[in-house]
């Protein structure tokens, strides 16, 4: 063998074969996720009778009746009554005179929607403070029985909702807190500070502290240090605890259904109860889904560069 010659295999770069079946998984099981979220948004654009049809149907003509439905509340009347109306001011009301009905006002669709945007956002933002505020505690100071009380925030995660569900509502109902957005603020951020506070815990233990040492030493005191220093640098993993604490607080069912019923109600329990003529209105329900699923998408895809860590940590410059 020459010298400076080396027939070893790189241990990092796979080989092509490992390439294409990892990027075949990957296609596969993005088509298979991928599919339930394309049959909601079909069903949303089918008419009652194509979306509940057997075998389902494929090809079909689109219509936007579902979505007219979700957002307006109807009413049956005589024929004689809707002819001795005037003309029909736009496409949803024209489609439900087709079926001798009326449109009487706006569904509870869109105040339901805005609570969920309220107590998802509300949450995340208290759970983000709260959890990197504790995260920078455990990771810089000694804190007697450290692994013990982070072992107690994780183990509140373990327990399933509906455990504690009776005894939450107990106290709301006392409180004063049952359905109010402050109370589902509140207990949103409760259960996702853990989450927050071990995510978090990670990204700043990754930060080396001579950066905070120098800025220490140039006369910063903690609090802008951490500030300063800190916080730019654990961007990426406060963007994507935040994701993680916005997808809970925005599709969360449990609690919602027994603790909210009208002020506060949100999305999620409101959905499933949209009852059609006859029925499950299932062209409504798919499209209150699909718009359901929009605004999480969109915030995903914008900071979905954040859930790659962009920035080395743990690098420092000699």
């Amino acid at each position: 063998m020459k010298k400076g010659i080396s027939s070893a295999h790189s241990v990092v770069e796979p080989s092509a074969l490992c390439k294409s079946l990892a990027g075949f998984v990957v296609v596969l099981y993005s088509l298979i996720a991928i599919i339930p979220l394309v049959w909601i948004g079909m069903t949303s654009i089918k008419s009652a009778t194509d979306s509940i049809s057997y075998p389902p149907k494929v090809l079909f003509e689109p219509t936007i009746e579902g979505y007219c439905n979700l957002f307006t509340t109807r009413s049956r009347q005589t024929e004689e009554y809707i002819q001795s109306l005037d003309p029909a001011n736009d496409r949803c009301e024209s489609m439900a005179r087709e079926k001798n009905m009326v449109v009487v006002g706006a569904s509870n669709y869109v105040p339901r929607f805005f609570n969920s945007l309220i107590i998802a956002v509300g949450s995340t933002i208290l759970s983000v403070i709260l959890g990197v505020t504790a995260a920078y505690a455990f990771s810089r100071f000694k804190i007697p029985g450290k692994d013990d009380l982070l072992f107690f925030i994780l183990s509140t995660r373990m327990m399933p909702p509906i455990a504690v569900a009776i005894p939450i509502y107990l106290m709301y109902r006392e409180l004063g807190l049952s359905d109010t957005k402050l109370g589902m603020i509140l207990l949103y951020s409760a259960v996702n500070v853990s989450l927050a506070v071990w995510l978090l815990k990670g990204f700043i233990d990754e930060i080396p502290r001579e950066y905070e040492e120098a800025a220490l030493i140039d006369g910063y005191t903690r609090f802008q240090a951490f500030r300063k220093v800190v916080l730019p640098q654990a961007t990426t993993g406060i963007v994507a605890t935040a994701i993680f604490c916005l997808i809970f607080a925005w599709n969360e069912y449990a609690f919602a259904v027994l603790l909210t019923s009208g002020e506060a109600q949100t999305a999620p329990p409101f959905i499933p109860i949209i009852i059609g003529e006859g029925g499950q209105d299932w062209p409504a329900v798919a499209a209150g889904t699909t718009l359901f699923l929009l605004p999480i998408l969109i915030f995903t895809v914008l900071l979905r560069k954040h859930l790659l860590r962009g920035i080395t940590f743990g690098a420092i410059r000699k």
